[in-house]
């Protein structure tokens, strides 16, 4: 099991003790967590159209001893494989190993691959394969570059949160309601890349290694995140006039063991509808090179507030100026 850890801050004073408390998922190396029913995994046994099968695949997905290709270095092709079992986990992590290549050079191979968690499941559409109004979760990952926007280097990793009611903007490839992102060189590599997918107490993170050397680099980290239980696990991809091999080698899927306050135990999960509470739009969370979200621009509220800070400021000053001038009048008339 590849790591997921992050570090416990402490003070300068227990500076030895920072290193022993590093506080890791307990997924990590805790194969009773993994959740055998929603992972795909080699040999692929349960892949099947089958009554027992645990995944389903369409299109023109290939299953192999050695990977899932859901669609081949072809054109106009789309394929996907999709979990049978409805996930009623509150909290999970979802780690997916991938490889994308093909014989196309820079900026000809297409499109990517996305990994849902939604509603709907074996739904062909025109969003990497799948349905562009889903209920749930995806995230793209992105190799073709629609937007002609210089602000983000594809390939391009994006989260979205939808509640069935916004279309997916091909042309500015999901800008408009994209959560978060980062910029990753994933194709051609030499070997596996990988990506986690962790959702807790209503927090959305997105890690992933693409070099191989179990180091984890965040990618997405968003609160406010609300999705319901029920849902369903699945990958597509698509090519279009230029294409890519899509390889899905593995998604395991863990249980997080989190403590929830009674009111969250008492709610229906499977009510709960597709959303995120932003103090600020979907598409203004651009992600710059430092991997951090850059402020977005000042709203009318925000201005005025401004505007009365500078002139309760200017007021102040003035008044204090006044008194201070008329103290020195006062003591320059003792002199007199």
């Amino acid at each position: 099991m590849r790591g997921f850890c992050t570090f416990i801050s402490r003070p300068l004073l227990f500076l030895l003790l920072h290193f022993t408390l590093v506080k890791c998922d307990i997924t990590d190396g805790n194969a009773e967590h993994l959740k055998r029913e929603h992972s795909l995994m080699k040999p692929y046994q349960g892949v099947g159209s089958s009554p027992s099968s645990q995944w389903d695949f369409w299109g023109s997905t290939l299953v192999t001893s050695s990977y899932v290709r859901l669609t081949p270095d072809e054109r106009s092709r789309q394929g996907s494989i999709w979990n049978t079992v409805p996930v009623y986990l509150k909290d999970w992590e979802m780690h997916v190993q991938y490889k994308i290549h093909g014989s196309g050079k820079k900026n000809l191979h297409g499109d990517g691959i996305a990994i849902w968690y939604t509603k709907e499941r074996l739904h062909p559409g025109s969003v990497f394969g799948s349905n562009a109004k889903f209920h749930g979760l995806a995230l793209f990952i992105d190799t073709y570059h629609n937007d002609e926007a210089a602000d983000r280097s594809f390939p391009y990793i994006y989260a979205i949160v939808n509640n069935g009611s916004l279309p997916y903007d091909h042309g500015n490839d999901g800008r408009n309601s994209e959560l978060g992102g980062c910029s990753s060189e994933i194709r051609n590599k030499d070997h596996d890349t990988y990506l986690a997918i962790r959702y807790s107490k209503g927090r959305l993170t997105v890690m992933i290694d693409i070099d191989d050397k179990n180091e984890w680099k965040e990618c997405v980290d968003i609160g406010g995140v609300r999705l319901p239980t029920g849902y369903y696990f699945g990958a597509s991809a698509a090519t279009g006039d230029l294409s890519d091999n899509h390889d899905i080698i593995s998604m395991k899927m863990y249980q997080l063991m989190v403590e929830h306050t009674p009111d969250e135990d008492s709610l229906d999960w499977t009510k709960i509808e597709p959303s995120v509470s932003l103090l600020k739009s979907p598409k203004d969370n651009i992600d710059d090179p430092t991997g951090n979200f850059r402020s977005t621009p000042l709203t009318g509220w925000k201005v005025f507030l401004l505007l009365l800070c500078a002139l309760l400021g200017i007021v102040v000053c003035g008044v204090v100026g006044a008194v201070v001038f008329q103290k020195r009048q006062e003591r320059n008339r003792r002199f007199y």
